[in-house]
C-alpha cells in the first residue's frame, strides 16, 4: 500500500520516521493483522502488511490514516500541520514476491534518487493496466 502527504509536500522528517513506523505497526497489529515492511519517504510511505480476508480495505486505511495523522499532529512530531493525501494505492503481492517487495521498500532512499514517486506510481498503473485520471492522482498546492 502506497499514500502521500497531503500536497505532496516533504513533512515527514528523518528524525521522526522511526516513531511513525512503529505507531502504525502497533495499529496494523492491533487489527490482528501482520505487517511485512514499512518505510516512509519525506512525502509518502509504503506499508505491505498480511489484510484479513474479513477487513474491508477501504475503511481499514480510512481509519489507518485518521489514527496516524492525530498521533503526528497531537505528539507534535511535524512543524506543520499534518494530513496524508485523500486515496492510497493497493497493490496484492504474490507469496514468491513478498522477499523483493520488502527490499524495494527498505529501499526507498536510494529507489527514489532515480525514480519520482510520481513517475514510478503512474508507471505502476500503466503496467498493471489500471485505468486513471491524471487529475485525480495527486493533490497538489494550487499557486494563485
Amino acid at each position: 500500500m502506497v499514500f502521500a502527504v497531503k500536497y505532496r509536500e516533504a513533512l515527514i522528517e528523518k528524525v521522526w520516521k522511526e516513531e511513525l513506523h512503529k505507531y502504525i505497526t502497533g495499529f496494523v497489529q492491533n487489527n490482528g493483522m501482520k505487517l511485512l515492511a514499512i518505510h516512509a519517504m519525506p512525502d509518502h510511505i509504503h506499508i505491505l502488511f498480511h489484510l484479513r480476508s474479513d477487513v474491508k480495505l477501504s475503511d481499514f486505511v480510512k481509519e489507518l490514516k485518521v489514527s496516524s495523522t492525530n498521533f503526528i499532529n497531537r505528539s507534535h512530531l511535524s512543524k506543520s500541520k499534518f494530513n496524508w493525501q485523500n486515496g492510497f494505492g493497493n497493490f496484492s503481492v504474490s507469496h514468491d514476491h513478498i522477499a523483493r517487495v520488502v527490499g524495494y521498500i527498505h529501499n526507498q532512499e536510494t529507489h527514489h534518487e532515480k525514480h519520482s514517486f510520481q513517475m514510478e506510481y503512474k508507471a505502476w498503473l500503466k503496467h498493471y493496466e489500471i485505468d486513471f485520471d491524471e487529475r485525480f492522482l495527486f493533490d497538489w498546492i494550487e499557486n494563485d
